[in-house]
């Protein structure tokens, strides 16, 4: 059986894409920072790119990556310290309310389950004593139970450690250099396939553009609806958890998951004793329910989903694939490596319908 010159191209083609596939599976963990570091030198190259031509091309490249890494990393710690309040607020308040929840609970459960023939008694000392012994540990046993942890868990600290420093060294250095890799890494095509490699460049460089665009569009918005909402339920703390939830929306279903569930504990552990725990469910219910619609009919489709042109099905079957690929990293990167594959998709697509294999 002879094959055409086309028919080899796509074999070895296809051969490359499965060995490159098959490596990044097997060095998933090891590649983990290099890919985040990657993924946020793309997205920081024109803020750099801009600062560094600033007040007329003064500003030194080195002043301009600095400047850049150093607003990273204090925006990523304002995200992260977004939990301080949340928890300053709501370990108190769990101290004192537990106890009263716990008997509400007992009270409301026994008489309702026993027409029933179900005869259940919470232990409530029990669990009350097992739940102040944790709420009113001190720092000190609070930092032993750290540091055991992270003795048991050494190899899990170590990644997390690691990656906390290896990722700003890396970025540094994507971000200096980043135009000689570009460079190089298009001198490794042959130049009769230039053409067509520059062509997928730019459609999938703007692509990428219009996702991080319209991403960051949809997180600020919903930040501001999730905190405007909440705060008019009467919630103490609807400015952090609504910021937060906002902005961990980057991080599908994960970012939405966490702020839903430090709405519904504060807002039980606020309204339980006062107005009752149904003006909790009711905010959560509302401000939730209105948010994960708005996002899903309207933002996510309008500003991120048609941009990239992926199908809601396609963007499940994303996230499931990357993230058993490679973790939580993964999660992160699916939306924008899915939108590069499709750019690659439809041009073999194109490709295909064109050649004699597909007009017989």
């Amino acid at each position: 059986m002879q094959f055409t010159s086309t028919q080899k191209r796509v074999a070895a083609w296809t051969a490359i894409a499965v060995l490159i596939a098959l490596i990044l599976w097997l060095l998933g963990s090891v590649l983990t920072p290099f890919v985040v570091a990657a993924v946020l030198a793309y997205a920081l190259t024109p803020v750099v790119d801009r600062l560094d031509t600033l007040w007329g091309g003064r500003m030194p490249r080195l002043l301009a990556v600095i400047v850049v890494e150093l607003l990273l990393i204090v925006m990523v710690l304002g995200l992260l310290l977004l939990i301080v309040p949340i928890l300053a607020k709501e370990l108190p308040l769990m101290r004192a309310q537990v106890p009263e929840l716990l008997y509400r609970l007992n009270a409301t459960l026994s008489p309702r389950l026993a027409p029933l023939g179900i005869d259940v008694e919470l232990d409530v000392e029990s669990i009350k004593a097992f739940v102040l012994t944790y709420l009113n540990a001190n720092f000190e046993e609070a930092f032993k139970s750290v540091l055991s942890s992270l003795k048991l868990g050494g190899s899990v600290a170590f990644t997390l450690i690691g990656n906390a420093v290896l990722i700003p060294v890396v970025l540094f250095y994507l971000l200096m250099d980043w135009q000689k890799f570009v460079t190089r890494s298009q001198n490794l095509v042959p130049p009769r396939m230039r053409s067509a490699f520059d062509a997928f460049m730019q459609e999938a460089d703007a692509v990428l553009g219009q996702y991080l665009r319209g991403q960051l569009l949809v997180m600020l918005i919903l930040a501001v609806f999730y905190s405007v909402g909440l705060s008019l339920f009467g919630l103490d703390l609807a400015l952090p958890i609504g910021i937060f939830t906002g902005l961990a929306i980057f991080v599908p279903y994960l970012g939405f998951g966490l702020g839903l569930v430090l709405a519904t504990l504060a807002g039980f552990l606020e309204f339980a004793t006062t107005v009752g725990a149904g003006r909790a469910v009711l905010m959560v219910a509302v401000v939730y329910g209105l948010g994960q619609l708005v996002e899903s009919l309207f933002l996510t489709p309008r500003l991120v989903g048609e941009r990239i042109g992926l199908h809601p099905v396609a963007v499940i079957f994303a996230l499931l694939a990357f993230g058993q690929l490679f973790g939580f990293v993964g999660v992160l990167v699916a939306l924008p490596a899915s939108a590069v594959l499709l750019v690659a998709f439809r041009r073999m697509y194109t490709g295909y319908q064109s050649s004699r294999l597909y007009q017989g």
